[in-house]
């Protein structure tokens, strides 16, 4: 077996073979089906051999050329091939390439027997398969396609025939999800050049372009994976594939060269050092960073918007992601405005954060350096406002006047820091950081979820009194005459109960409906396209459903609604009323509110820009620094909510926007990125929607039950964690040993190791939850120094307690 990668070793494998037939005679299957089984007993020893070849330079190389053109001029090509046994898949290929080449000099049976070691064991001989750099600088095998290879006597010349199978199909320990498969015959006596192993390398380096590999395993049908073929050809002989290469290497160097997600100064310097970058990025160099990131990605600028419309199926994947934007941006929007229009008594309103976000993500969508960033008002920034609105109470302060000059003071520090460069600091927030501030943003939506479910369920809807005010309705359900009702004009108190159980319902509904929608492109049912119809539009089609069955299918049953009737209020402040006292106790306050817009922006932005998302464009961490500030100054001076990069919606964006590839190890799933599509126009049409939105309040918008939006929260929260190594490592406390999954710092790590360092996270992930949900409101201030005080503790205090070989394998960035 022949398998190109970084693998130079030998292993003796024992088989065990049941139908090897006794040495003094041959039996047929029929026989040896009805002799015992103790008969054939017998083991021998099967010899492997992995040996790393070379990709083949097409372009240079004249012969790889004229075998592609070859394969061309009469092509063997099985598409939707229904076989999932490789014997089988063997056979349907040689019977058609035999049908197809008649006088071709080949027989089915001895070119089976070429192609397998021996026909009973049902080994191929001799394979190339690809290898791939993976996470925590390993190398795995690429399962989804295999180069088979065979030579025979009676053949006269070279014959290629190329399979695609229906379904991903499981050929062995590491070919358990293969798609493709290629089938080489050649003559034993010929050139070198023209040998099965040199036309098995010009189609297996066709095969590990995953681009390419994407798009035969998308065309419908015979004319378009040929096509696909044609213009690979064509491009190599023009040189014009090797100058795309090249040129996207040169934007892949840049974005790691700006990149601030590496695991420390040491890994970061190896990186440079890998990619022969001499000169690090400077921190504290004005404007530097600034520059740079614009002139990376100005050369994308017009392809960002025709790459959102441009490319197969890009239409469908805008519209769903459109789709998604729109709920899961308006939906939050409303419960955070009714949130802060209760901590500020109506100065804030869920018309002002409708109005923020659209402008926000309008003129971001347009303006920023990476606009696949999602700009949303969030939980830690609500929290902020409500400790606001206290002190401006406590000290008899202006509340719009304080709020627009603590938001000058944030835009201020933010234009500081990214003038300066100080996002630079970043490079040593590691994936740990990173995963712990993703789990806290999920702890938080689920928190809040949680919050409103139990006040349904414990404060019932009285018609006709406010809450606590009849105790006998609040502790039945029924209908009670009650002088304490009369006292507000009313005859009866009537007290709906079930409205707490109907919550829950529509709540936990939606959350199982949208994530068993989301994870429906694993299941077998339907074909791909539907399945992945529907993993695009689960949150839509769960929030539509469950609003219907809510505000029509129980009707008649009262739960608390959203309230949209807080009017418009743009206060353009005067700071008349501000002592000097006032406006510097303002610049602490944003200064705080800057460091939390730092790391939320900057964590964001390391987790959209990951390497394992494949983005191509480059990132642009401090222009978009410099965007977010210059907005949120202009939010400030308006009265209106702040905003700045969210999770989990970032990254969820940049998942809606993917062409995701499923790979099997070992009976576990994993999904790897194989493209995104990179555009502004996702972002754009969403907001302008969402703006569109405010001439639907109230109606329709009142007939989505605050039930489905918390459902909502819960969703958001539930669909990151399957790609949260923290979380993944957390279940392994839970799992079976003998069902851990085969990940690469499971083979490198001892497991008490891995288990002390989840420990160790899940620890300051608690830290982190107690500051930002427990205490008092000036405690909570603080909230934002304590994200800061993360990157010493994971690169001072945390490599005491584990070695650094062990935390390279699990707290790695590529």
């Amino acid at each position: 077996m022949e398998t190109e990668g970084d693998l130079s070793e030998h292993t003796v494998e024992i088989v065990n073979m049941n139908n090897i037939p006794p040495v003094n005679g041959q039996l047929t299957d029929v026989e040896a089906d009805n002799r015992p089984e103790d008969e054939f007993t017998e083991t021998t020893l099967m010899y492997t051999k992995h040996t790393k070849i070379e990709v083949k330079d097409i372009y240079t190389e004249i012969r790889a050329l004229k075998d592609i053109e070859r394969f061309l001029e009469s092509p063997t090509l099985l598409l939707n091939v229904h076989e999932t046994r490789l014997e089988d898949i063997m056979d349907v290929v040689l019977k058609t390439l035999i049908t197809k080449n008649e006088g071709s000099g080949i027989d089915l049976v001895t070119a089976r027997e070429a192609f397998f070691t021996k026909d009973s064991v049902h080994h191929l001989s001799h394979v190339i398969q690809g290898t791939e750099k993976s996470e925590g600088s390993g190398w795995e095998e690429t399962q989804c396609w295999l180069v088979a290879m065979a030579e025979l006597s009676s053949v006269q010349q070279n014959y290629v025939a190329i399979a695609r199978l229906r379904h991903a199909t499981n050929l062995g320990r590491t070919l358990q999800g293969t798609h493709l498969a290629v089938l080489i015959l050649s003559p034993r006596k010929t050139k070198m050049t023209k040998s099965s192993h040199e036309t098995g390398r010009t189609f297996a380096t066709l095969l590990s372009d995953i681009e390419i590999r994407q798009q035969l395993l998308a065309a419908e049908n015979e004319e378009e994976f040929l096509k696909v073929l044609i213009e690979y050809k064509q491009s190599m002989a023009s040189g014009e594939y090797q100058r795309k290469k090249k040129s996207a290497k040169r934007r892949a160097l840049a974005a790691r060269t700006s990149s601030f997600t590496h695991s420390g100064a040491a890994s970061y310097r190896e990186t440079l050092r890998e990619e022969e970058v001499k000169e690090e990025p400077k921190m504290f160099s004005f404007g530097r960073g600034i520059k740079d990131d614009f002139l990376r990605r100005l050369p994308f600028y017009a392809s960002d918007f025709v790459d959102g419309v441009v490319g197969h199926r890009t239409l469908h994947k805008l519209a769903a992601t459109v789709m998604f934007l729109y709920f899961a941006c308006l939906l939050p929007s409303i419960a955070f405005g009714v949130l802060n229009s209760k901590n500020t008594n109506g100065k804030i309103g869920v018309k002002q954060v409708i109005i923020a976000q659209t402008a926000s993500g309008i003129l971001y969508s347009l303006f920023s350096g990476q606009p696949l960033i999602v700009l949303l008002t969030t939980a830690p920034l609500a929290l902020y406002v409500k400790v606001m609105h206290s002190i401006c109470e406590d000290f008899n302060l202006d509340f719009y006047d304080m709020y627009t000059m603590t938001g000058l003071w944030n835009s201020f520090f933010l234009i500081l820091y990214s003038v300066f460069g100080v996002s630079n600091i970043m490079r040593w927030s590691t994936r740990s950081i990173n995963e712990i501030f993703a789990l806290f943003i999920s702890v938080a939506f689920v928190v809040a979820s949680i919050e409103s479910i139990y006040k349904e369920y414990n404060k019932p809807n009285c018609v006709g009194v406010p809450y606590s005010s009849c105790s006998l309705c609040q502790q039945s359900n029924i209908t009670t005459d009650s002088s304490t009702c009369r006292a507000f004009g009313n005859e009866q108190c009537i007290c709906s109960r079930e409205g707490g159980t109907l919550y829950i319902l529509l709540s936990c509904g939606c959350v199982l409906m949208g994530v068993t929608l989301y994870n429906f492109k694993k299941s077998p049912l339907l074909d791909a396209n539907k399945r992945e119809a529907l993993a695009d539009y689960a949150l839509p089609m769960s929030v539509v459903f469950f609003s219907f069955v809510g505000s029509f299918v129980f009707k008649d049953i009262t739960m608390h609604k959203l309230d949209y009737d807080t009017p418009i209020k743009f206060m353009i402040p005067a700071f008349s009323s501000l002592s000097v006292g006032a406006i510097f106790g303002a610049c602490g306050l944003g200064f705080c509110l800057s460091l939390l817009f730092f790391v939320e922006q900057n964590i964001g932005s390391a987790i959209v820009n990951n390497p394992s998302n494949r983005l191509k464009k480059g990132s642009a961490h401090h222009l978009d620094l410099l965007v977010v500030a210059i907005l949120n100054g202009v939010l400030s001076l308006f009265g209106l909510p702040w905003v700045h990069a969210a999770l989990p919606h970032s990254p969820l964006h940049v998942r809606a926007l993917a062409d995701v590839e499923e790979r099997v190890d070992q009976g576990h799933v994993f999904d790897t990125i194989i493209k995104v599509r990179e555009n502004r126009l996702s972002i754009l049409i969403s907001h302008i929607m969402i703006g569109l939105s405010l001439l639907m309040i109230p109606i329709p918008l009142k007939y989505i039950p605050t039930a489905v939006l918390d459902g909502l929260f819960l969703f958001v929260a539930i669909t990151p964690l399957s790609n949260n190594q923290m979380f993944e490592r957390f279940l392994l406390l839970v799992t079976e040993q003998s069902a851990y999954p085969p990940n690469h710092y499971i083979r490198r790590v001892p497991q008490r190791k891995i288990h002390i360092y989840t420990g160790i996270q899940f620890l300051q992930l608690a830290i982190v939850c107690g500051f930002g949900f427990l205490g008092s409101a000036y405690t909570k201030m603080f909230f934002p120094v304590l994200l800061i005080l993360l990157l010493p503790v994971r690169h001072i205090l945390v490599p005491k307690l584990i070695d650094h070989k062990f935390l390279d394998a699990m707290d790695v960035n590529l």
